[in-house]
């Protein structure tokens, strides 16, 4: 990304809302807005095997692993405002398992791109279904849109959920289970 670029970029956008780029709080705007959003964009620059790095193991477990709560941050695509929350995965193992830190890195790799929260959860299942090959994969994203809080209807506490099912988690049995799990209380 080129951060000169950008920065000249966000300079024009303030000087045309008006604002008097050479006052002191927004003499680095630009420059700072610019590594913002290098930082908010770098899943473009990530890929999936990078991220996971060779952590795929043989094992014969073959219950299901659930990693819930996971943060994440992300950029709507259509507003470029902020859209946040909790992603909950599970997979049900076919003989390999993935190190465990590395599911909320693949979310991160996700959310940190330009997204619809629909393309975002499908991607996450879709890859740990391609990279594991488990009998089942299920994403559920639940996610508070800043364009829908800030701007546009003002729901400050509506929450919008998605999910993706691959495999075993079709099944209704299974996909309850999961979705009981993710909702109970911690221990």
């Amino acid at each position: 990304m080129d951060l000169k670029k950008v920065s000249e970029n966000i300079k024009v956008i303030l000087d045309e809302i008006e604002e008097d780029t050479t006052r002191e709080g927004l003499v680095k705007t630009p420059e700072r807005v610019a590594k913002a959003y290098d930082f908010l964009t770098k899943g473009y620059r990530q890929n999936v095997d990078d991220v996971i790095n060779g952590a795929i193991f043989e094992e014969k477990y073959d219950e299901m692993v659930i990693v819930k709560d996971i943060d994440f941050y992300s950029m709507c695509e259509h507003h470029l405002i902020p859209f946040y929350g909790k992603v909950h995965v599970a997979y049900i193992p076919d003989g390999k398992i993935v190190g465990i830190s590395k599911i909320p890195r693949i979310v991160d790799m996700f959310a940190r791109r330009l997204q619809v929260q629909e393309r975002m959860t499908q991607q996450i299942a879709d890859v740990l279904a391609e990279k594991l090959q488990p009998k089942g994969v299920a994403v559920v994203v639940e996610g508070y849109h800043m364009c829908m809080m800030m701007r546009g209807v003002q729901q400050q506490n509506s929450i919008t959920t998605t999910s993706a099912v691959h495999g075993a988690f079709r099944a209704e049995k299974t996909r309850l289970e999961f979705l009981s799990l993710i909702t109970r209380n911690r221990i």
